[in-house]
């Protein structure tokens, strides 16, 4: 009865359980193969049992029986008649040439290919007999929603989707060129904290992405790739759950469609119980007890899904002792595999509850490991306590073992630290627990049977979070773990006056649990000082981050990220203070030790990226460009060309090209970084309001004023409903639309909008600030051109001097304002002293930018002086330069 037989439901009435396990346990091994060698395998596993041979083909009948053979189009159903193989692929998909065949499995084949205008290699996917079910389309439709959503360094990217002239979707991926986690140790012996940094990178993939609602479910080494730069991809996304999706009654009882590789498979997976997060941390504590032992906790290869089960709920044997006997295991001393055996054992718990609670706790398990801080998850005796502060602080024990009063005083303090910390690891299965009825109550409003709208907006989602949040005062800590993600993601979405109302009770709360100088608290004080920099209130988060800083220094190891944090936050601070000559000590020192203590690249890129920005405004073009293409190649690399940091990257190189009077090159790059901010954030997000204003100064320049308008009137729009009406983004458009105004004649409307300019930039910042010389400025030229050079001299006079008390003295700005001075003067015939300021204005100029148009400007004012003065051969000397400028420019 080979390739018929009852449906799925009817076989499991009538079966007895064993028999129907052991069809199960067949039709998962060779699902994932190709149609033509399944009944082989089959075959080879069934030892001449033919009816168990034919219940098992009836499994695959039934899977292929969701649709029909007439859904596929003619030519294709001819050849897997007559071959029975997948069809070969179409030479060329859009820009994408196939080059070669990579694998194949149950959903798809991959194949290599090359972007032909590019060259670069790419993975694509293939849904092989894509015709055979709707639960398998929907299946491979469902892989392309999921990784588009996954933006993170370490999970590999999905770049384009479609679908061939059949109908049979592919979809465009990264190229991986790497081996298997595990096989990367092996081969290389890696050191115990080799193993633990890539196997950390790792969990932070999957902790990205359950920070999007989404769960992996075949997490294995097979699909964690390492580069031959040492960096992580996580791969195949394609069986990933989100976890607001329900599935369809009639789905749950399909086996076909419970995926995952039994080796790594958590128990309730096995069982087919309900899967979750803690499902991902069971197989990501299997990956570890692999990478740590040499090799698996179980044998599953020849147990029936019963029996596979059992084995699971046991306690396996202690990675110290697995790695004992294998050749592959890692090296490490009695009291490290004391931790170690803990920290695995607890991510692999059979137990849901008993695990870490969430990927983050695995984290920061593996990180009190690495820094030889006491477990989470280590029952806390005094003893362990002891030898942990002992290691951390040999010198101070050593001297504090003089006296037996000093050794009491510890037993006694240890011993009251034991009864906090049991507290605290009772209290944590209630917290992990109180957190997932949370996301439940937020995402189904407390009704498992049913799911959000379709037309839920993340905002919405996030009122009612906050509502939730609010109520939750019988559970502080996890209320002040909500308050502080709630806040975070409701200042992205700009939403910032309810964030810093979240954040505020995120820290007080923090202060109340943890005290002042915990890590918990010093990392949210940043946060709410990063919000306060954000709303330009700039001098309430310098205190904050100070104050965070030298928590961190005094009591935070040297080096621990939350201290860091601290420190680039304060440099940002003080760029946005017009002090960037204290930043720049402050954010190098950053950098040195993210370099020394491992940070990741992405991390030191961003500190790179900031140190950019303080070079850019004291004047340092050349450097800033420098350190800009550097973090533009590292973002690119590891976060892809799409993500907002590339952006940023894009706006910061635009304006270095405005400032060098490259126009078009500028609004080239302003433009593709607003295409990046606009598919990120929408488009009614300040970072989109940002580059518009970026991209209307590069139209402007270009006298294109048409265009100009109505991209510098949305800009301010966006900043005015994010920030309100006072706001240094706010100032910085309203100057542009005061450019605008003043080209197209409009002389009073442009004094109007400088004059509201400088109101902001009183009102945020001290006199002082270089800010209010650029309203002097503006304001200045639209005197000169009512044909008052007086008035304007004044105003450029005052800001020449604004200038040079606050900026270095080669700064562009100091050039402008020389410039603006000297043609004042020249218009009213006080000619040499005119002469002085125009040379100063151009040798600071034509070093920094020589093709801006201040340089242009500053020559034609010399000729007319020269003149003036009766000396032609100036004036010719500066004619020469300004016609060999003009062939320089020439196409």
């Amino acid at each position: 009865m080979a390739g018929a037989g009852p449906p799925p439901q009817e076989l499991s009435k009538s079966m007895e359980s064993a028999r129907w396990e052991r069809i199960q346990e067949l039709f998962h091994a060779a699902v994932d193969l190709p149609a033509g060698e399944q009944r082989g395998f089959v075959s080879s596993r069934c030892a001449g049992d033919e009816s168990l041979m034919a219940d098992v083909m009836a499994l695959f009948s039934e899977d292929r029986h969701d649709s029909s053979p007439l859904d596929r189009g003619v030519a294709e159903a001819a050849y897997d008649v007559a071959d029975g193989s997948v069809a070969p692929p179409p030479r060329q998909l859009g820009p994408y040439r196939i080059v070669g065949r990579l694998g194949q499995g149950g959903m798809g084949v991959v194949y290599l290919a090359e972007r032909t205008d590019l060259g670069s290699k790419v993975a694509i996917k293939i849904l092989s007999d894509s015709w055979l079910s709707p639960a398998r389309r929907e299946r491979f439709a469902a892989e392309q929603r999921t990784l588009a959503r996954l933006d993170h360094p370490a999970i590999a990217r999905l770049y384009d989707a479609g679908a061939l002239d059949d109908g049979t979707p592919y979809f465009v991926m990264e190229y991986v060129e790497g081996v298997p986690l595990t096989d990367h140790c092996r081969d290389r012996t890696a050191p115990l904290e080799e193993r633990l940094r890539l196997f950390r990178s790792l969990c932070e993939a999957v902790q990205f992405a359950h920070r999007h609602a989404i769960i992996h479910r075949d997490i294995k080494p097979s699909n964690v790739m390492v580069k031959s730069d040492g960096s992580v991809r996580l791969l195949d996304f394609g069986i990933a759950k989100h976890l607001e999706h329900l599935d369809a009654p009639a789905a749950q009882t399909r086996t076909g469609l419970r995926l995952m590789t039994p080796a790594y498979a958590a128990p309730e997976q096995l069982t087919g119980d309900r899967v979750g997060i803690y499902t991902d941390v069971y197989s990501l504590g299997v990956v570890l007890y692999e990478l740590l032992a040499g090799r698996l906790p179980f044998d599953r290869s020849a147990r029936s899904p019963a029996e596979a089960v059992l084995a699971a709920a046991r306690e396996p044997t202690r990675p110290s002792a697995a790695a004992a006997s294998s050749p592959a295991g890692a090296a490490a001393s009695r009291s490290a595999w004391t931790d170690l055996d803990v920290l695995v054992l607890t991510a692999m718990h059979a137990d849901p509850q008993r695990r870490y609670g969430s990927v983050d706790a695995l984290i920061r398990d593996i990180d009190h490991y690495l820094g030889g801080e006491p477990l989470d998850a280590r029952p806390d005796g005094v003893g362990y306590r002891l030898r942990k502060f002992a290691t951390r602080h040999r010198r101070a024990v050593v001297a504090a073992a003089a006296t037996i009063l000093l050794i009491v005083g510890l037993i006694v303090f240890f011993t009251a630290r034991l009864a906090i910390a049991r507290d605290a690891a009772v209290a944590e299965a209630a917290r992990t627990q109180r957190i997932r009825q949370f996301m439940e109550r937020m995402l189904t409003g407390g009704d498992e049977d049913v799911g959000p709208g379709k037309d839920l907006r993340v905002i919405t989602l996030l009122d009612i979070g906050a509502k939730e949040a609010r109520a939750m005062d019988a559970d502080p800590d996890v209320q002040a773990d909500l308050f502080q993600t709630l806040g975070s993601l409701y200042q992205s979405l700009g939403e910032y006056d309810t964030a810093d109302s979240l954040l505020r009770a995120a820290l007080q709360r923090d202060m109340a649990l943890y005290g002042e100088k915990s890590g918990t608290t010093i990392d949210t004080t940043v946060m709410l000082g990063l919000l306060r920099d954000v709303k330009a209130r700039y001098a309430e988060a310098e205190q904050l981050f100070r104050r965070a800083l030298a928590l961190g220094r005094e009591n935070l190891p040297e080096g621990d990220p939350r201290t860091v944090r601290a420190e680039i936050a304060l440099g940002r601070v003080l760029i946005n203070r017009d002090r960037c000559t204290e930043a720049i000590p402050l954010l190098q020192e950053a950098l040195g030790l993210q370099t020394s203590h491992g940070a990741a690249e992405q991390d030191i890129a961003i500190t790179r990226g900031m140190l950019a920005v303080a070079h850019y405004f004291l004047g340092h073009y050349a450097a800033a460009e420098d350190l800009n293409r550097r973090v533009l190649e590292v973002d690119r690399r590891l976060a892809g060309p799409k993500h907002p940091s590339v952006a940023d990257d894009l706006f910061n190189l635009g304006a270095i090209e405005q400032i060098w009077g490259h126009y078009a090159a500028a609004e080239k790059l302003h433009r593709e970084a607003i295409a990046i901010e606009e598919a990120f954030y929408g488009r009614d997000n300040p970072e989109v309001a940002s580059g518009l204003t970026h991209l209307g100064r590069a139209l402007l320049s270009q006298d294109r004023l048409a265009e100009a308008g109505p991209v510098l009137e949305r800009a301010l729009a966006i900043f005015e409903r994010a920030y309100g009406k006072v706001h240094p983004r706010v100032a910085s458009t309203v100057g542009e639309l005061g450019h605008l105004a003043r080209k197209q004649g409009k002389l009073d409307e442009a004094e109007a909008l400088y004059r509201r300019q400088g109101d902001i930039y009183r009102a945020v910042f001290r006199d002082k600030h270089y800010l209010h010389g650029i309203v002097l400025v503006n304001l200045g030229s639209v005197w000169l051109e009512r044909q008052d050079p007086r008035t304007a001299e004044h105003l450029f006079r005052d800001a020449v001097a604004l200038y040079r008390a606050a900026l270095p003295a080669d700064h562009p700005l100091i050039a402008v304002a020389e410039i603006r001075l000297g043609d004042a003067l020249a218009r009213q015939k006080r000619f040499a002293e005119a002469e002085g300021h125009s040379l100063a204005g151009l040798a600071v100029m034509a070093a920094a930018a020589p093709d801006v148009h201040w340089v242009a400007d500053a020559r034609a004012n010399l000729v007319a002086i020269y003149e003036a003065l009766a000396r032609p051969d100036r004036a010719a000397a500066f004619r020469h330069q300004i016609a060999a400028a003009a062939m320089r420019a020439a196409p």
